[in-house]
């Protein structure tokens, strides 16, 4: 297993999805945010402002990076492309985490604009094994891997999502990062219950704790069907999901992603304060 030991560690205190609309405020006004998270592929170009501010972030707070298209689910080869610019962004900035998604964005030489999910079987264990072993070993660092956003269960599933992400952190060393979010979101479409996933989850594996808005919706039969689109505030019910969660792992790094319509940094500053409180409940 590799170690991570010579890297920053994220503070169990609350993060943000960086934007450059928030580059003077974040340094001006922090107040009790503590790290930041930025997307891999937004920062892979060689100079320019956007890399300038980030090694100005970088130098004041610990650093995030979250990969959204390496497609780890994904039936071929990772591309050889992507993840040598994604070594390279990891070189140069040493950041406190770096974390992908269970999921599929590609097929032969398409390319998606969602994360598609998985089936969990022993088979598709063996491919995401080996390709999150392909990532940790060219990076040169264990990475986190995030439980997806569902709408639909596989028929031909044989695992629990639970006992599948258990089962890639026991091959592989990765860690995870567990999106409360997400579960709210999987568990209201499949008709679940969150709080028996949480109950089930590797806790001792988690190294990230993510919070975003969801859109509502309804399917075809008129039941709830919940969008994950990082577009709006934290909802209450996952707020609360948050506490029972932070109850069972206790202190984190949570972050706040709110990736389309964007709001002031007063509105962010809002929800990192809610995110603050709450890790103040299971501190002591």
């Amino acid at each position: 297993m590799l170690d991570a030991t010579q890297h920053p560690i994220l503070p169990a205190r609350p993060g943000v999805g960086y934007k450059a609309q928030h580059y003077t405020d974040i340094m001006e006004n922090p107040g009790p945010l503590g790290w930041l998270e930025i997307h891999a592929e937004n920062y892979m170009g060689d100079g320019g402002r956007p890399l300038a501010q980030l090694r100005h972030l970088a130098e004041r707070f610990p650093i995030s990076v979250h990969g959204v298209g390496l497609s780890i689910g994904g039936d071929g080869d990772l591309d050889a492309d992507h993840l040598a610019r994604l070594k390279h962004l990891i070189s140069w900035l040493n950041p406190a985490s770096f974390s992908e998604h269970l999921a599929w964005s590609t097929h032969d030489s398409h390319f998606y604009n969602d994360l598609l999910p998985l089936p969990y079987t022993p088979q598709t264990l063996t491919r995401v094994a080996a390709h999150i072993n392909q990532v940790q070993d060219t990076v040169g660092r264990p990475m986190l891997l995030e439980n997806p956003s569902s709408y639909l269960a596989f028929t031909e599933s044989t695992m629990s999502e639970t006992d599948f992400l258990r089962a890639l952190t026991q091959r592989t060393g990765c860690g995870l990062l567990l999106d409360v979010n997400n579960v709210f979101v999987s568990a209201t479409n499949l008709n679940t219950s969150p709080h028996a996933y949480i109950d089930d989850f590797p806790m001792d594996a988690v190294g990230e704790i993510h919070l975003g808005g969801h859109d509502e919706d309804e399917d075809e039969t008129g039941a709830p069907l919940l969008i994950d689109s990082h577009g709006k505030a934290v909802v209450d019910p996952v707020w609360a999901l948050l506490d029972y969660t932070l109850a069972k792992s206790g202190p984190k790094p949570v972050l706040i992603e709110w990736d389309t319509d964007v709001p002031e940094w007063s509105v962010l500053a809002d929800e990192i304060t809610r995110a603050d409180r709450a890790l103040a409940l299971v501190a002591s």
